[in-house]
């Protein structure tokens, strides 16, 4: 009996359904079938059409005739490898333990890297035959299988099809088998196949993760030797590592193995493994880190074990994927301010920017984003940024802007973002023409990219000659139109940009009424379900009401009702920049009554119980407007806020101070008014009048 089907009693069957002599059926969709994914159906008249004959009656249509005639055409250009494999496979089935053997051993000599020859064994069964001999009591016949099967695994379609054969359980079985050179195939196997999501759930499930990750374990002596120094037995536990890297960087792409990667250990094994001078081994492993950096516990881990300093040195490889992986990496991690300081003390930043000014690494897109992207959120730090500051980043940035893909402008504009909340860099990057660029791409929608871009602006809309390029590229227009884009961020950092713009713009309330439905866009915004975005259009109001005709539209569009409704959030910023819009909104017409008829003035007071003294500022100047109307005082006297306008005018805060004051003196002039009647005696009155000189 053929050793492929001596445990079973036969050849596995796929899921695609049954197919003669243990070959199973293509299955629908499949590269190598029929469906919209096989069209290619080069090996279509290979084998003899065994299925059942379609009960239609119908003629064939011409389209189905012509496509035969493509495949018969097809069959002829069929090279005698294929069959050479074919034959072999059938060897396999029939033969002996021997004529298994020796099938193997010549199927291997074979070049199975590519698809004509992955799909000789695909089409005659040869899958099933292979994923059965991980089962056979023989150690060169499992030798063989898993040889073969590491190598066709690289296509996508055999993968689907191992995990379908039952293969995943069979390979994680031979994981804890003592025979390393068994376990070395397997976890090769593993690697590629792991790359199918399903095959990373089974993975989990018959733990094989905790399994992979004990071959990491290698001593640091060994990992830091030559390979030609090294004795059989320790070159055996390189390549042991080396397949098991490979097999958890496929698995890493999913967040349960993740967990369960870090719950085994693995965080030190692999700042072990980054200490290699394998090449081979670093790769994986720094391409698993990267993928596990995206959880915050690998985050601080990575930054406890010390590995940024290790992953910094390999930033100088030759290895572009290496480059990548590990700039990917710091991109992950630098939000952190302790790693992104590592990364400067231990030199990443140098070749970081290396990296964005070769000009040879412009077509490697990932690579590129990558080290953008390690910059963007290295420049959080102030100390980083005079750094970058030193390695002129600002105009190798600026080059950038140019380019073709939206993930290197999206990261190279969040740097400059960072960047030029300095004067000095506001100022290169006016004088080397990167406002212009950035207005242009105010007309991508990649949502990102649009945030960075608001970001830049409102830094650079603070210094006055910046503002006039961007008043005469008309920016501001521009940026106005992203509070229609459906992102919330978007909706937030455009109006947050607003905010300067029209402050600094030349007669900016004529500016803002000349752009039609503008002020209307605004306060619908204020309907908006997110507290980032409210905030935003809160302090965009603010400045917009600063001119009498504008806060006369936003009233006639119901602002002052619209801001009613959101005094009662407990958000610390939506609560400050609310609290400024009500300031200027309130003094026109008859918003003051409006405001208190609709009962805003308690939950106003009760923003002073915060701790944010901005809170504070805004907070008393709204209550400082408020108290202009007669019932209003009495309402804050009633609702408390005495006590705390005592304290915050004694502020070191000129407004909160000005506008604490200023609210004490209106409840007071309504005491003296009253006689005292509604509000308090009027000796008490006096009294808060008196404490107040004393300030």
């Amino acid at each position: 009996m053929s050793t492929a089907v001596a445990r079973r009693g036969g050849p596995k069957v796929g899921r695609g359904g049954k197919g003669k002599q243990g070959a199973a059926a293509p299955r629908k969709g499949s590269v190598f079938g029929g469906g919209p994914a096989g069209k290619d159906k080069l090996f279509a008249a290979a084998k003899p059409d065994n299925s059942e004959e379609s009960d239609s009656t119908d003629a064939v249509s011409s389209s189905d005739e012509e496509e035969r005639w493509k495949e018969s055409k097809h069959t002829n250009d069929v090279p005698s490898e294929y069959w050479h494999i074919q034959k072999l496979v059938k060897y396999m089935k029939a033969g002996n333990q021997t004529a298994t053997i020796v099938a193997l051993c010549c199927l291997k000599d074979h070049d199975l890297t590519t698809q004509m020859n992955q799909r000789a064994i695909q089409d005659c069964g040869g899958l099933e035959v292979l994923v059965n001999l991980l089962e056979s009591n023989d150690l060169k016949c499992r030798l063989g299988a898993l040889t073969v099967l590491s190598e066709v695994s690289s296509n996508l379609d055999i993968r689907r099809s191992i995990v379908d054969l039952g293969g995943i359980p069979l390979l994680v079985q031979i994981l804890s088998e003592p025979g390393r050179d068994l376990k070395i195939m397997a976890a090769e196997t593993l690697g590629n196949v792991a790359k199918v999501r399903l095959a990373r759930k089974l993975v989990r499930k018959c733990d094989g993760v905790p399994r992979l990750v004990d071959l990491l374990d290698v001593p640091i002596s060994v990992l830091r030797s030559q390979r030609d120094q090294l004795s059989e037995d320790e070159r055996e536990m390189l390549d042991m590592a080396r397949a098991g890297a490979r097999a958890l960087w496929s698995l890493s792409e999913s967040r349960h193995n993740k967990e369960l990667m870090c719950k085994g250990g693995i965080v030190p094994l692999m700042g072990r493994l980054l200490k290699s001078v394998h090449i081979d081994i670093v790769v994986p492993t720094m391409g698993t880190i990267q993928q596990c950096a995206s959880q915050a516990n690998y985050q601080l881990a990575i930054t406890t074990e010390g590995m940024i300093y290790d992953i910094v040195s390999h930033l100088t490889s030759d290895n572009l994927d290496l480059k990548r992986q590990c700039s990917s990496a710091i991109f992950k991690c630098a939000s952190d301010k302790t790693a992104s300081d590592m990364v400067r003390d231990s030199g990443g930043l140098e070749p970081l920017v290396g990296i964005a000014k070769d000009k040879t690494v412009r077509d490697n897109k990932p690579l590129l984003a990558a080290a953008t992207g390690a910059l963007w959120k290295c420049a959080a730090s102030e100390a980083n940024v005079k750094k970058l500051d030193q390695l002129k980043t600002v105009q190798v940035l600026v080059q950038l802007l140019n380019d073709e893909s939206e993930d290197v402008l999206t990261n190279a504009v969040g740097c400059i973002s960072e960047c030029v909340k300095y004067q000095n860099n506001r100022e290169i990057l006016r004088q080397f023409n990167g406002i212009p660029l950035l207005v242009n791409l105010l007309n991508m929608t990649h949502a990102p990219l649009l945030e960075n871009i608001a970001k830049t602006l409102k830094e650079c809309a603070s210094d006055p000659e910046s503002m006039t390029i961007m008043e005469e590229l008309d920016a501001i227009r521009l940026i106005w139109s992203l509070l229609k884009n459906s992102n919330p961020k978007v909706q937030a950092h455009a109006a947050w940009a607003l905010c300067p713009c029209i402050e600094n713009a030349k007669d900016s309330g004529e500016l803002v009424r000349s752009f039609v439905g503008a002020l209307e866009l605004v306060v619908g915004l204020l309907s908006s379900r997110d507290n980032f975005v409210l905030s935003a259009v809160c302090a965009a109001i603010a400045t917009i009401a600063k001119d009498r005709e504008n806060l006369s539209v936003l009233s006639d569009h119901k602002v002052i009702q619209m801001l009613a409704h959101l005094v009662y959030t407990t958000d610390d910023l939506l609560r400050e920049n609310l609290a400024a819009a009500i300031a200027s909104c309130a003094p026109y017409a008859n918003n003051t009554q409006e405001l208190g008829r609709l009962r805003t003035v308690t939950p106003i007071v009760g923003y002073m119980v915060s701790n944010n003294p901005r809170v504070h500022r805004t907070t008393a100047m709204a209550l400082q407007k408020l108290s202009e109307d007669p019932q209003n005082c009495i309402t804050m006297h009633q609702s408390g806020v005495v006590p705390f306008l005592l304290e915050t005018v004694g502020s070191k805060d000129r407004e909160l101070q000005e506008a604490s004051a200023g609210c004490l003196q209106n409840i007071r002039k309504i005491g003296a008014a009253s006689g005292g009647a509604g509000v308090s005696g009027r000796d008490d009155a006096f009294d808060w009048f008196d404490y107040c000189i004393l300030y």
